[in-house]
């Protein structure tokens, strides 16, 4: 982990030009607040925070991937969210004294910036429409874990593959001519893991879909979505 102090290090000069519960700001706001901001890179693997620490500080993901986790009681790890760039989170640790109850761990290298706990409540204060978009961003995420949770419950696996396809594809895909490709955030492993399933399952299903023509195989990490429509039909 590597720090810097100023926020103007980040790419695109202000990363909460990025992040959804700021975008109702005017660019003199946006300025100030990244006066306030600390900058943190993280290598792969490297843990932002553990379960069990206190956290002092909202935490925004300015490049790259991060995932959340905790470990069953038989010792598997249960992912339960992936975040991309924009994404923010130990929020909900700041109105309370509770400490973490998982871990967040970086994908790949990441930058995050951090407010702390007194600087955020400050500007709660000072802009109210902060806090009506942290709720606004929470409900998506609720509604997203819902999603997970319904699909765990009820879904064949098939579908729950296709949705997190789907999922994944708003949120870490790009538009190309031939389709959409996506750059996989998860190992094969990962998604199993994310799943509740085993890595072979996986393996196989993907296997079935490029066979189906619903997407093409790049490499390990990246698939090439080419028919969105049936693939989203595969997820009901």
């Amino acid at each position: 982990m590597s720090d810097t102090a100023q926020c103007v290090h980040c790419k695109n000069q202000l990363c909460i030009h990025k992040v959804p519960i700021f975008s109702a700001l005017a660019h003199l706001d946006l300025l100030k607040i990244s006066g306030l901001i600390h900058h943190r890179e993280y290598k792969k693997g490297e843990a932002i925070f553990q379960a069990g620490d206190r956290i002092d500080s909202i935490i925004i993901l300015n490049e790259g991937s991060a995932k959340a986790f905790k470990y069953t009681g038989d010792g598997r790890e249960q992912i339960l969210y992936v975040f991309s760039e924009g994404d923010f989170f130990g929020e909900q640790y700041l109105l309370t004294n509770q400490t973490a109850a998982y871990t967040i761990e970086a994908l790949c290298p990441a930058k995050v910036c951090m407010l702390t706990k007194t600087r955020f409540q400050e500007l709660l204060t000072l802009y109210p429409d902060i806090g009506i978009k942290i709720i606004e961003e929470l409900g998506l995420r609720m509604a997203r874990l819902e999603n997970v949770v319904q699909s765990l419950g009820i879904r064949s696996v098939d579908a729950r593959i296709c949705s997190l396809l789907v999922d994944f594809s708003q949120k870490f895909g790009k538009e190309v001519p031939e389709g959409i490709l996506l750059r996989l955030p998860l190992s094969r492993e990962g998604l199993a893991n994310y799943l509740g399933v085993a890595r072979e399952t996986v393996s196989r299903k993907l296997g079935q879909l490029e066979a189906d023509g619903l997407i093409q195989s790049v490499s390990n990490k990246a698939i090439l979505i080419v028919n969105m429509d049936q693939l989203k039909a595969a997820a009901e």
